[in-house]
Protein backbone atom coordinates (compact mmCIF):
# COMPACT_ATOMS: atom_id res chain seq x y z
CA UNK A 1 0.00 0.00 0.00
CA UNK A 2 2.92 2.50 0.93
CA UNK A 3 4.64 1.65 -2.06
CA UNK A 4 1.41 2.42 -4.29
CA UNK A 5 0.69 5.36 -2.32
CA UNK A 6 4.54 6.77 -3.12
CA UNK A 7 4.54 5.93 -7.18
CA UNK A 8 0.80 7.55 -7.18
CA UNK A 9 2.50 10.96 -6.01
CA UNK A 10 5.67 10.47 -8.37
CA UNK A 11 3.52 10.10 -11.50
CA UNK A 12 0.49 12.55 -10.32
CA UNK A 13 2.33 15.45 -11.48
CA UNK A 14 3.78 14.15 -14.56
CA UNK A 15 0.65 12.64 -16.02
CA UNK A 16 -1.27 15.66 -14.76
CA UNK A 17 0.98 17.83 -17.15
CA UNK A 18 0.43 15.17 -19.94
CA UNK A 19 -2.68 15.30 -20.61
CA UNK A 20 -3.54 18.81 -19.88
CA UNK A 21 -0.79 19.88 -22.53
CA UNK A 22 -1.38 17.15 -25.10
CA UNK A 23 -5.41 18.33 -24.88
CA UNK A 24 -4.72 22.02 -24.87
CA UNK A 25 -2.29 21.85 -27.77
CA UNK A 26 -4.96 19.98 -30.01
CA UNK A 27 -6.90 22.98 -29.20
CA UNK A 28 -4.61 25.58 -29.74
CA UNK A 29 -3.41 24.59 -33.04
CA UNK A 30 -6.83 23.92 -34.28
CA UNK A 31 -7.50 27.94 -33.36
CA UNK A 32 -4.57 28.87 -35.26
CA UNK A 33 -5.95 27.27 -38.07
CA UNK A 34 -9.22 28.59 -38.39
CA UNK A 35 -11.02 26.16 -35.67
CA UNK A 36 -11.87 28.35 -32.29
CA UNK A 37 -14.43 25.56 -31.29
CA UNK A 38 -12.44 24.27 -28.03
CA UNK A 39 -11.25 27.60 -27.54
CA UNK A 40 -15.04 28.65 -26.66
CA UNK A 41 -15.62 25.50 -24.46
CA UNK A 42 -12.63 27.08 -22.46
CA UNK A 43 -10.48 23.46 -23.41
CA UNK A 44 -7.11 25.52 -24.70
CA UNK A 45 -6.08 25.81 -21.08
CA UNK A 46 -3.27 24.45 -18.66
CA UNK A 47 -5.70 24.10 -15.66
CA UNK A 48 -6.10 20.03 -15.94
CA UNK A 49 -9.74 20.04 -14.12
CA UNK A 50 -11.84 20.82 -18.29
CA UNK A 51 -9.39 17.63 -19.72
CA UNK A 52 -10.26 15.22 -16.82
CA UNK A 53 -12.53 12.43 -17.67
CA UNK A 54 -13.84 10.54 -14.08
CA UNK A 55 -13.34 7.52 -15.70
CA UNK A 56 -10.43 7.13 -18.31
CA UNK A 57 -8.38 9.97 -16.19
CA UNK A 58 -9.27 8.57 -12.95
CA UNK A 59 -11.13 5.30 -12.64
CA UNK A 60 -9.44 3.37 -15.69
CA UNK A 61 -5.89 3.80 -14.44
CA UNK A 62 -6.61 3.18 -10.74
CA UNK A 63 -8.62 -0.33 -11.50
CA UNK A 64 -5.98 -1.66 -13.79
CA UNK A 65 -3.23 -0.51 -11.59
CA UNK A 66 -5.00 -2.84 -9.15
CA UNK A 67 -6.27 -5.90 -11.70
CA UNK A 68 -2.42 -6.24 -13.33
CA UNK A 69 -0.15 -5.63 -10.19
CA UNK A 70 1.03 -2.24 -12.04
CA UNK A 71 1.85 -4.26 -15.19
CA UNK A 72 -0.33 -2.80 -17.34
CA UNK A 73 -1.81 1.00 -17.45
CA UNK A 74 -3.64 2.79 -20.01
CA UNK A 75 -6.04 5.96 -19.08
CA UNK A 76 -7.00 9.29 -21.21
CA UNK A 77 -8.60 12.17 -20.69
CA UNK A 78 -11.49 14.15 -22.62
CA UNK A 79 -10.45 14.72 -26.52
CA UNK A 80 -10.79 18.18 -27.23
CA UNK A 81 -13.61 19.20 -29.45
CA UNK A 82 -12.23 19.65 -32.95
CA UNK A 83 -14.44 21.01 -36.01
CA UNK A 84 -12.28 20.04 -39.20
CA UNK A 85 -14.74 21.67 -41.54
CA UNK A 86 -14.10 25.32 -39.87
CA UNK A 87 -10.58 24.54 -40.85
CA UNK A 88 -8.99 27.00 -43.50
CA UNK A 89 -7.00 23.79 -44.98
CA UNK A 90 -9.28 20.89 -43.79
CA UNK A 91 -7.46 18.01 -45.01
CA UNK A 92 -3.72 19.66 -44.43
CA UNK A 93 -4.42 21.47 -41.18
CA UNK A 94 -6.04 18.46 -39.71
CA UNK A 95 -2.34 16.59 -39.53
CA UNK A 96 -1.16 19.55 -37.77
CA UNK A 97 -3.60 19.41 -35.34
CA UNK A 98 -3.25 16.16 -34.87
CA UNK A 99 0.70 16.14 -34.31
CA UNK A 100 0.56 19.28 -31.83
CA UNK A 101 -0.52 16.28 -29.17
CA UNK A 102 1.94 13.93 -29.57
CA UNK A 103 4.35 16.96 -30.62
CA UNK A 104 3.79 18.71 -26.88
CA UNK A 105 4.37 14.88 -25.06
CA UNK A 106 7.39 14.63 -26.72
CA UNK A 107 8.57 18.45 -25.84
CA UNK A 108 7.30 17.81 -21.79
CA UNK A 109 10.11 14.64 -22.36
CA UNK A 110 12.85 16.69 -23.52
CA UNK A 111 12.01 19.14 -20.25
CA UNK A 112 12.00 16.19 -17.65
CA UNK A 113 15.33 14.80 -19.03
CA UNK A 114 16.15 17.99 -18.91
CA UNK A 115 15.37 18.65 -15.35
CA UNK A 116 16.32 15.10 -14.16
CA UNK A 117 19.93 16.06 -15.81
CA UNK A 118 20.35 19.58 -13.93
CA UNK A 119 19.12 17.83 -10.14
CA UNK A 120 21.72 14.95 -10.47
CA UNK A 121 24.39 17.38 -11.80
CA UNK A 122 23.85 19.79 -9.00
CA UNK A 123 24.46 16.77 -6.64
CA UNK A 124 20.61 16.87 -5.17
CA UNK A 125 19.76 13.33 -4.62
CA UNK A 126 16.40 13.72 -2.95
CA UNK A 127 15.18 10.47 -4.73
CA UNK A 128 11.48 11.88 -4.72
CA UNK A 129 12.10 14.50 -7.47
CA UNK A 130 15.04 12.40 -9.32
CA UNK A 131 11.74 9.71 -9.64
CA UNK A 132 9.62 12.20 -10.80
CA UNK A 133 11.63 13.73 -13.17
CA UNK A 134 12.23 9.78 -14.69
CA UNK A 135 8.67 9.63 -14.11
CA UNK A 136 7.55 13.04 -16.30
CA UNK A 137 10.25 11.46 -19.19
CA UNK A 138 8.42 7.92 -19.43
CA UNK A 139 5.08 9.19 -19.15
CA UNK A 140 5.72 11.38 -21.81
CA UNK A 141 7.15 8.78 -24.33
CA UNK A 142 4.49 6.52 -23.29
CA UNK A 143 1.80 8.91 -24.87
CA UNK A 144 3.78 10.49 -27.71
CA UNK A 145 4.37 6.86 -29.15
CA UNK A 146 0.93 5.50 -28.53
CA UNK A 147 -0.64 8.46 -29.70
CA UNK A 148 1.12 8.17 -32.90
CA UNK A 149 0.60 4.59 -33.39
CA UNK A 150 -1.94 4.79 -36.77
CA UNK A 151 -5.27 3.63 -36.19
CA UNK A 152 -8.46 6.26 -35.59
CA UNK A 153 -9.34 7.63 -33.47
CA UNK A 154 -5.36 7.76 -31.88
CA UNK A 155 -3.61 10.64 -33.21
CA UNK A 156 -1.45 8.88 -35.63
CA UNK A 157 -4.71 7.40 -37.59
CA UNK A 158 -5.93 11.31 -38.11
CA UNK A 159 -2.16 11.99 -39.56
CA UNK A 160 -2.39 9.10 -41.84
CA UNK A 161 -6.10 10.49 -43.00
CA UNK A 162 -4.58 13.52 -43.58
CA UNK A 163 -1.58 12.10 -46.16
CA UNK A 164 -3.80 9.70 -47.95
CA UNK A 165 -5.26 11.00 -51.30
CA UNK A 166 -9.25 11.74 -50.48
CA UNK A 167 -11.48 8.65 -51.18
CA UNK A 168 -8.64 6.68 -49.01
CA UNK A 169 -8.76 9.00 -46.29
CA UNK A 170 -12.67 9.20 -46.29
CA UNK A 171 -12.42 4.87 -46.49
CA UNK A 172 -9.59 4.84 -43.55
CA UNK A 173 -11.43 7.34 -41.07
CA UNK A 174 -14.44 4.45 -41.31
CA UNK A 175 -12.72 2.47 -39.09
CA UNK A 176 -12.81 5.43 -36.13
CA UNK A 177 -16.05 3.78 -34.11
CA UNK A 178 -13.80 0.52 -34.34
CA UNK A 179 -10.50 1.80 -33.69
CA UNK A 180 -10.66 2.18 -29.67
CA UNK A 181 -11.65 -1.57 -30.00
CA UNK A 182 -9.10 -2.97 -32.23
CA UNK A 183 -6.40 -0.55 -31.11
CA UNK A 184 -7.47 -2.42 -27.12
CA UNK A 185 -7.36 -5.68 -29.00
CA UNK A 186 -3.64 -5.06 -29.98
CA UNK A 187 -2.79 -3.82 -26.57
CA UNK A 188 -3.59 -6.89 -24.39
CA UNK A 189 -2.18 -9.18 -27.67
CA UNK A 190 1.36 -7.54 -26.90
CA UNK A 191 1.61 -6.29 -30.55
CA UNK A 192 1.33 -2.65 -29.66
CA UNK A 193 3.74 -2.86 -27.02
CA UNK A 194 6.28 -4.69 -28.96
CA UNK A 195 6.34 -3.67 -32.15
CA UNK A 196 5.46 -0.22 -31.66
CA UNK A 197 5.47 1.30 -28.45
CA UNK A 198 9.06 -0.58 -27.05
CA UNK A 199 10.99 0.57 -30.17
CA UNK A 200 9.80 4.21 -30.42
CA UNK A 201 10.42 4.57 -27.09
CA UNK A 202 14.07 3.54 -27.40
CA UNK A 203 14.57 5.84 -30.24
CA UNK A 204 12.55 8.65 -28.20
CA UNK A 205 15.14 7.93 -25.33
CA UNK A 206 17.88 7.83 -27.60
CA UNK A 207 17.21 11.25 -29.11
CA UNK A 208 17.11 12.63 -25.79
CA UNK A 209 20.44 11.23 -24.82
CA UNK A 210 21.99 13.11 -27.78
CA UNK A 211 19.77 16.07 -27.03
CA UNK A 212 21.28 16.07 -23.59
CA UNK A 213 24.78 15.21 -24.09
CA UNK A 214 26.52 18.14 -24.32
CA UNK A 215 24.78 19.21 -21.02
CA UNK A 216 25.52 15.86 -19.55
CA UNK A 217 29.61 16.42 -20.48
CA UNK A 218 29.35 19.89 -19.26
CA UNK A 219 27.72 18.52 -15.94
CA UNK A 220 29.44 15.08 -15.26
Amino acid sequence: MENMIQTVLIFALPVLFSITVHEAAHGYVARWFGDNTAYAMGRVTLNPIPHIDPIGTIAMPVLLYFATSGAFLFGYAKPVPVDFTRLRHPKRDMVWVALAGPASNFVQAILWALLFTVLAGAGLNERFFLEMAKAGVLVNLVMWAFNLFPLPPLDGGRIVAGLLPPRAAWNYSRLEPWGFFIVMGLVIAGIVGSLWLRPLISIGYGVLGVLLAPLNALLF
